[in-house]
């Protein structure tokens, strides 16, 4: 392929810069100067007919390089509710969405008040109900934090976040950026749900682009998961796509009887990082081995059914036998702690619904705890062999001398 011409042709050292650049662009897919990360910008605008290849052939997915921002236009996550920037709830989205809409024809710069009153008139115009109360601005602030963090709008004077409804702000719009951050296909979608649909759409190679695409996103990749067209591709391409996503984006697969699991050994690719820190995520880690063991993997896929009364079950006795592990907060309240750690098994692709019940990946077998070189108690290691009478640790450099 294409990319793999080009990328072989270059040195050594613009070889690795193209593959730290991707990485970035994957995670970071709307660059600009003063974001994490945004010092890459330079390098990237120098490599960019390479990067642009990179995505285009292998991927699907379109690269825009300016020098003061890169874009790299991903498919969408389709109907898989675990995506999707957490700070925002569905009502957050459309106040998203919305206040798109009104920036659209707005000029440079607008006070917050004109902003707020052109959002509140398009979602009557899209026949969605404003209830001016706390929990509605409370997600039009959110909303509009997000633009800001992603650098669209800028708060020239006063704040968006401001808690009185009657604060004002002048706000300054980047209309380049603005132009660039939909990425769905709005021209060709007549409903939300189809362009939820038409974007997470694969590349021009349907099968090739959308099973690599998965393994590029999503940590898990169950064979069962898949049509049966690119569960076929991937059996058949599973050694060159292991090669493939490594060499340049850095990705090591694990592959298992059931499916793969596509990691980042340097946890820069990963939006949840598993095993962590903090309560929520030890509990989970130590869940797993009990609740694998408390139901028969199906034999159509592998998956462990998670009754929800085990689950909660198994989190009260994690919290009871080692009290002083946990904190206070995160356990004080037992129905709370078992929707959390349902919530991260679930974003980590490892616990989902069907129907009324909960199935466990068979990928949750990768974290069972394995025995390590500490001996037992009671049994010390054997001391190693005594040297031979009369030898010392010069006798062999002596010898090697004399030779």
């Amino acid at each position: 392929m294409n990319a793999v011409r080009t990328f072989e042709d270059l040195p050594d050292i613009d070889a690795a810069n193209v593959v730290r650049c991707a990485r970035v662009l994957l995670r970071r897919p709307l660059l600009r100067p003063g974001a994490p990360d945004g010092d890459l910008l330079p390098m990237i605008y120098r490599q960019r007919a390479v990067l642009q290849e990179v995505f285009s052939s292998l991927l699907g997915y379109r690269l825009v390089v300016e020098r003061r921002f890169a874009r790299l236009y991903k498919s969408g996550p389709g109907d898989d509710a675990t995506r999707g920037e957490s700070s925002l709830s569905p009502r957050g989205y459309a106040y998203l969405a919305l206040t798109l809409a009104a920036l659209t024809g707005i000029g440079r710069q607008v006070l917050l008040s004109r902003l707020v009153s052109d959002v509140r008139a398009a979602a009557s115009e899209a026949g969605i109900a404003v209830v001016d109360d706390p929990a509605d601005r409370r997600a039009l602030t959110a909303a509009l934090r997000h633009l800001v963090a992603l650098g669209v709008i800028t708060e020239t004077e006063g704040t968006v976040a401001a808690t009185d409804a009657a604060a004002e702000a002048l706000i300054t719009i980047d209309t380049d950026l603005l132009g660039q951050l939909v990425a769905g296909p709005l021209a060709e979608a007549d409903s939300p749900r189809a362009l939820v649909s038409t974007a997470a759409e694969p590349g021009p190679r349907s099968v090739e682009h959308a099973v690599r695409r998965r393994l590029v996103e999503d940590p898990v990749v169950l064979y069962r998961d898949l049509p049966d067209a690119q569960a076929e591709w991937l059996l058949k391409h599973l050694g060159t796509e292991s090669k493939l996503l490594e060499r340049f984006f850095g990705l090591v697969t694990e592959s298992r009887a059931e499916g793969l699991v596509v990691t980042d050994p340097e946890d820069y690719l990963t939006d949840v990082v598993f095993p962590g820190p903090g309560t929520v995520a030890r509990i989970a880690l130590l869940a797993l081995p009990e609740l694998l063991e408390r139901a028969e993997p199906r034999e159509s896929d592998g998956r462990h059914p998670v009754a929800e009364a085990d689950l909660a079950e198994v989190c009260a006795e994690l919290v009871e036998s080692y009290p002083a592990a946990w904190s206070r907060q995160a356990t004080e309240d037992q129905d709370d702690l078992v929707r959390s750690v349902r919530a991260l098994l679930g974003r980590l692709g490892l616990l989902h619904r069907e129907g009324e019940q909960w199935l466990l990946s068979p990928a949750a077998h990768r974290w069972l705890p394995q025995p390590d070189a500490t001996p037992a108690p009671g049994r010390e290691p054997e001391p190693p062999a005594a040297a031979p009478a009369g030898w010392s640790l010069f006798d062999d450099m002596e010898e090697e001398g004399q030779r």
